[in-house]
């Protein structure tokens, strides 16, 4: 099974601004719980600082993170399935409340293996809501410019929760790092109450082909997602996508380092990516709606993929700076365009298993990054950034269409 791309040029889609100000309710909802869930994500940031205080080595900390990797692919693919099995909203109040508990008792976990159990199911349970919060901003909306509106403000939420939890992680870091991880359940807990309490789920529509595939007893399923030639296509992109972005956290640094600027530097120049996110990425989504997504991915990529691959030959902050509006403006463009891409091509009974498919690339891509990076740096950094430019082109070549071979012309037989 294939499914075409939409087309997503209709005469009747609404301008950006106005499908904006017309978002239902349960967008707003859904966007207030993750930005309340962002501000109190503290785990995944101080964890090694946490462990190394306790006077766990690098390696004992790498550990965790690792199987924390591992459970977070494992999240995605599971909350998929339950969003599509019993509900949105029971699965992201599963995921919170489960997350709560575990997150709780970290600060009175003592022996290593116990720990890396835990923070391990962390990993799972704090994914779980991923592809359900997704599902619930594509039940919400009908039109391509719905999505991508849906997307800008759920992101929006998401990146200034993001930026106060960094400040506010700090200061509890500081002070006691049993009130960061309570902080952070009390967060997770918050965000499942305010799901329970006000989000309901949208009736889920039955088209005519799911009424067919029902009687036909053909399963709806992981199977019948991967028989979808474009979706494979897009998560193959998305692998090789997060690689190349993930790397302004691995080879970036280094290069900073390497040319003999400090980690406040390299501190300047994520917190100008964070400020222009911030800022831009709105008007940017709602500038570039009006264009088919597919070649806005493949700009975005491709922006990604150059300014990140030309880090290695700039030798200051000003130049650095430079490539970080280009692979920030990237950045913009692509994110809110993928997913409302995707929420075009799932079939209403898969939805969530659209998105924890989502899920689970961009965790692999996220996750390999690190490992790939840092050893390909330690070859060369010319090889690195090598690596990175032509994976950038090999993620922007993957966003476009593909062009359908032209049906053979048979001669009328004489």
């Amino acid at each position: 099974m294939s499914i075409a791309p939409p087309d997503l040029s209709g005469v009747d889609e609404p301008r950006f601004r106005d499908a904006l100000r017309s978002l239902p309710g349960r967008v707003w909802i859904i966007s207030l719980g993750i930005l309340v869930n962002q501000v109190g994500n503290f785990l995944p940031v101080f964890i090694v600082l946490y462990l190394t205080e306790r006077g766990y080595s690098a390696g004992a900390a790498g550990l965790v993170l690792g199987v924390s990797g591992l459970g977070k692919v494992l999240g995605n693919a599971v909350g998929g399935y339950l969003a599509d099995k019993i509900g949105r909203r029971w699965t992201i109040v599963l995921s919170a409340v489960t997350t709560a508990g575990l997150t709780a008792i970290v600060p009175s976990l003592e022996p290593l293996p116990l720990i890396v159990a835990v923070v391990g199911l962390i990993g799972v349970t704090s994914q779980i809501y991923r592809p359900a919060a997704a599902a619930v901003l594509l039940d919400s909306v009908a039109t391509n410019q719905q999505r991508l509106a849906a997307f800008g403000v759920f992101r929006f939420a998401m990146n200034i929760g993001a930026a106060l939890g960094g400040v506010i992680g700090g200061v509890l870091a500081s002070t006691s790092y049993v009130e960061l991880f309570l902080g952070n359940a009390a967060a997770c807990l918050l965000f499942g109450v305010v799901v329970a309490v006000l989000l309901r789920d949208a009736p889920q529509p039955r088209s005519d082909q799911v009424d067919a595939d029902t009687q036909a007893g053909r399963a709806v399923g992981y199977r019948q997602a991967f028989a979808d030639h474009t979706l494979v296509r897009f998560l193959l992109m998305t692998v090789v996508a997060e690689f190349v972005y993930i790397q302004s956290t691995v080879g970036l640094p280094l290069h900073v380092s390497d040319v003999g600027l400090s980690a406040r530097d390299f501190g300047l120049l994520i917190g100008l990516n964070g400020l222009l996110v911030l800022v831009l990425e709105l008007p940017i989504t709602g500038a570039v709606s009006r264009y088919r997504p597919e070649y806005v991915l493949a700009i975005g990529n491709l922006l990604i993929g150059v300014g990140l691959a030309l880090t290695g030959f700039m030798p200051g902050m000003v130049l650095l700076s430079a490539t970080v509006l280009m692979w920030t403006l990237g950045e913009m463009m692509s994110s809110s365009v993928a997913n409302a891409y995707l929420g075009s091509l799932a079939p209403p009974r898969m939805v969530g298993r659209y998105q924890g498919l989502y899920g689970v690339a961009y965790t692999i891509g996220a996750g390999a990054g690190p490992l790939i990076g840092g050893a390909v740096y330690a070859i060369g950094p010319w090889a690195l950034w090598a690596l990175v430019g032509a994976a950038g082109l090999l993620s922007a070549q993957l966003c476009l269409p593909r062009r359908r071979a032209a049906s053979p012309v048979h001669e009328p037989d004489s």
